[in-house]
């Protein structure tokens, strides 16, 4: 257990279809079960695709259109990925016929959650259900099905989501990140002022954990 008496709050800006925004948030996980440093993750939206159409589009078809990424080098990527995240823990199980997704739909559901005290339950489901079991973030049964599975009321979450009551406030959340010039995900602030991007590695975070503990001693 740790002696401090305030966790650090980190304020995560993610998407549920990003692999290195898992890969992110696990390195970080594992910093704080090494340093035993508290942290008070928040969680907040950001869309690589805000575009996407709802039935998606295969995803090496997606990144070779969008990143020029080869087919010698989306191996790769999925190799390391699947490699680092297996070492985290997290089970990355891609397939040729995975597709990306729009996620709109899936940050209103967090959105939701997080009133509930469940928004990070339902973050990590949802990079569970699309990388692990390759569902579709965009469908609202999907959506509904997590939303079970972490313990709400799954009727509330379809009425929810078929209302789009959540829509307008999730867009002015993900209006306020790019604002402030969020471009990339993951985006991690520290303590609401120390901005770190990208999956920095265990070891980095934990070292972020520790100067910023001994700042705050």
């Amino acid at each position: 257990m740790s002696d401090q008496t305030q966790p650090i709050r980190v304020d995560i800006v993610s998407d549920v279809v990003c692999p290195w925004c898992a890969i992110g948030y696990y390195q970080l996980a594992r910093a704080v079960q090494e340093t035993g440093i508290d942290v008070d993750i928040h969680w907040h939206p950001f869309e690589l695709n805000p575009h996407m159409v709802q039935e998606g589009e295969n995803l090496r078809e997606h990144l070779a259109a969008k990143y020029g990424t080869t087919l010698e080098g989306s191996i790769k990527a999925r190799a390391r990925l699947t490699e680092m995240g297996a070492a985290l823990g997290f089970t990355f199980n891609y397939a040729d016929d995975m597709r990306m997704y729009n996620t709109f739909r899936a940050h209103q559901l967090i959105d939701w959650a997080e009133e509930q005290g469940k928004a990070h339950e339902a973050k990590l489901a949802l990079f569970a259900a699309f990388f692990t079991l390759r569902k579709n973030v965009a469908d609202i049964d999907v959506l509904v099905e997590v939303a079970g599975q972490i313990g709400l009321d799954r009727d509330a979450a379809r009425a929810m989501l078929d209302s789009g009551e959540r829509a307008e406030k999730v867009r002015e959340k993900e209006q306020f990140w790019t604002s402030r010039g969020v471009q990339g995900v993951p985006a991690m602030i520290f303590e609401r002022q120390h901005l770190v991007t990208g999956a920095q590695g265990k070891g980095n975070f934990a070292n972020i954990l520790r100067q910023l503990k001994e700042i705050a001693a």
